[in-house]
């Protein structure tokens, strides 16, 4: 059995290619994987919510195979992939005919897509779903938007898998903490990834600059691209405010200097796209606590090895609390961080996924 694997890889700038580049390693163990190849017996298709998997998707559709849907929500990639015409015929075979003037609305007004949670409930699946030999998700929430979908689709959830990384020592982690300016004894939160408007940035930024006031202990670094230059403008003014370090995208081995030096993540998602966060399972993976939006994407996770902060108006003042609370309560933190890894050593392990996935292409291939 050949297995076709079509994904973005490294050095490309997404959390996709770095699941992948471990995903396909470990397949690799276990039979022929061939990456992008002409003719294969089953394909194994990574689906993400951005330009970089457009030509995965035609292929996808046009020779089916297994499916993996990173993001839950493939609207916003059709947005930039199709035109007027083609977009509203697109939403009418997700949806129905009756639903072509709410097309054509949400068309007009793209621009907002971001930050209207019309978009994100609107996943416009259908397609891929429905062509797919077996989609894989990651979550309950995706799972239950592609059945919405494509109710005859074979859906597999698999936890999102996590590769244990060659960490720096201890000595390097602190020097790594003196070279962003930050002291022995300062507290640090840290937003790393893609900086979207689902992020949260900006509460996050306003409810930091309170805790900072404060408690001037707690610092905060903010590592990433911005998806817009609307939000990078917006936020420019709270990043610059005292106790912020601002980086741009790190690399991979930038990426865990930094996770091996932050005392905590804020990984928030709202309005969400059904993911699960790379970025939350690689920080839980090695013991740091994680401040999640509570929702159905992070059911799976034991109520005592995450913060879950509620979307929505509380959403802020959940955030602060939490902020000066961690800061205060050290050992309550690192308590959280031990049970995250103990949770995701168990059921997220590479090798675990990787199995999952190479018995599913088993059963697909021609």
């Amino acid at each position: 059995m050949t297995v076709g694997f079509y994904s973005p890889l490294p050095p490309a700038h997404t959390g996709v290619a770095g699941y992948s580049a471990s995903l396909l390693a470990e397949l690799q163990r276990r039979g022929r994987v061939e990456v992008a190849p002409s003719r294969c017996d089953v394909a194994l298709y990574h689906l993400g919510n951005n330009r970089l998997h457009a030509e995965i998707y035609r292929r996808a559709i046009a020779k089916p195979g297994v499916v993996v849907l990173h993001d839950a929500v493939l609207h916003h990639f059709l947005l930039g992939q199709l035109d007027a015409a083609r977009y509203e015929e697109e939403f009418v075979y997700n949806y129905g005919e009756w639903h072509r003037s709410l097309a054509r609305e949400l068309y007009r007004g793209r621009a907002a897509s971001g930050t209207d949670s019309r978009y994100f409930a609107h996943p416009m699946l259908k397609r891929a779903a429905a062509t797919a030999l077996a989609v894989v998700v990651h979550n309950g929430a995706a799972a239950a938007a592609v059945r919405r979908h494509a109710p005859d689709a074979r859906v597999v959830e698999i936890p999102h898998l996590f590769a244990p990384p060659p960490l720096p020592s201890e000595a390097d982690a602190i020097r790594y903490r003196v070279s962003l300016g930050f002291g022995a004894g300062d507290f640090i939160f840290a937003v790393f990834g893609f900086l979207r408007e689902s992020k949260r940035l900006m509460n996050v930024l306003e409810a930091f600059r309170a805790v900072h006031r404060e408690l001037h202990a707690a610092r905060l670094l903010v590592a990433g691209e911005f998806a817009s230059t609307d939000l990078a403008r917006a936020a420019g003014p709270l990043l610059a405010e005292p106790g912020i370090v601002r980086l741009p995208y790190l690399s991979e081995s930038d990426f865990w200097k930094a996770a091996a030096a932050v005392d905590a993540c804020i990984n928030l998602r709202y309005p969400t796209a059904g993911e699960t966060s790379g970025i939350a399972i690689r920080l839980m993976g090695i013991g740091k606590p994680v401040l999640v939006t509570e929702g159905q994407e992070v059911a799976a996770i034991p109520q005592d090895a995450c913060i879950r902060i509620p979307a929505g108006l509380a959403e802020r003042d959940s955030l602060r609390h939490h902020m000066l609370l961690l800061p205060s309560m050290t050992e309550v933190a690192r308590a959280v961080g031990r049970r995250a890894a103990g949770h995701i050593r168990e059921h997220h392990a590479v090798e675990r996924s990787a199995a999952l996935y190479w018995n599913l292409l088993c059963d697909h291939s021609s």
